[in-house]
């Protein structure tokens, strides 16, 4: 029987190699992103389909799941990070994070959960900063920490359904949203310095988790949030706050 995953914000970094990951496991793939070019550019290239989505938007998300139809796998991907210290963080750019993040995450757990089938797997992409605090980062960090909870509530009300709902929690991967990390001195040899094992993660070590947790390998997983990150929680986070002050100086 063909099995149906969605991967929401799939058309790039995490969700592209997630894409790529469930797709070579012989599903049936479709690829939501609010990038509509992006989308049909990766569904194309792996033989899915595309729907523009966009996740802060509920009839969008709604709309999309709806011509989805029936589905056995869900993994959501989408976010964001606009550092800033909360004294002087623009309101506007809290919103953001909060409502990419935060609501977005719970909009596709409504709306997923209302087409998912009995023994379906959602997984959702929450971060090393949903347990470990990081200056400047109090938006995202407050955001993923609300998603980690957020998955346990899910898993609760799912599970009569036998309907598994976990989270990865990654740390430093290489993808798009990481690049300008690179642009502030220092900041991306401060993370390496911190985890323990001595590098930063490939979006594929994500994939690979995710198609673990969407398989009957873990049919006894459920509420759990998987740290990915090469034990950085471990350690302490960089000071990104500090690093971009002394770049603006």
């Amino acid at each position: 029987m063909t099995r149906t995953a969605v991967v929401v914000g799939g058309a790039s970094g995490i969700g592209l190699a997630t894409a790529k990951a469930l797709a070579a496991e012989e599903f049936s793939l479709v690829i939501a992103d609010v990038n509509a070019d992006a989308a049909r550019t990766a569904a194309d290239h792996l033989g899915a389909r595309a729907v523009t989505l966009d996740v802060t938007d509920e009839s969008s998300v709604a709309a999309g799941f709806e011509t989805i139809g029936a589905i056995d796998a869900v993994v959501s991907c989408a976010g964001l990070t606009i550092p800033g210290a909360l004294t002087e963080l623009e309101l506007e750019h809290w919103q953001t994070t909060i409502d990419v993040c935060l609501t977005g995450s719970f909009l596709v757990l409504k709306h997923a959960g209302q087409h998912i089938v009995d023994g379906g797997s959602i997984i959702v992409i929450s971060s090393l900063n949903g347990r470990q605090p990081g200056a400047g980062m109090g938006a995202y960090c407050a955001s993923k920490a609300a998603v980690t909870m957020l998955v346990e509530v899910a898993a609760l009300e799912m599970a009569p359904r036998k309907v598994r709902v976990n989270a990865i929690s990654p740390g430093l991967i290489d993808t798009p949203l990481t690049e300008g990390l690179a642009l502030v001195p220092g900041l991306i040899d401060e993370y390496v310095e911190n985890t323990p094992l001595g590098r930063s993660g490939r979006p594929e070590e994500i994939a690979d988790m995710a198609v673990f947790l969407a398989s009957e390998k873990a049919a006894w997983i459920t509420g759990a949030a998987f740290d990915v990150n090469g034990g950085a929680h471990l350690q302490r986070y960089p000071d990104v706050l500090g690093k971009m002050r002394a770049l603006m100086s």
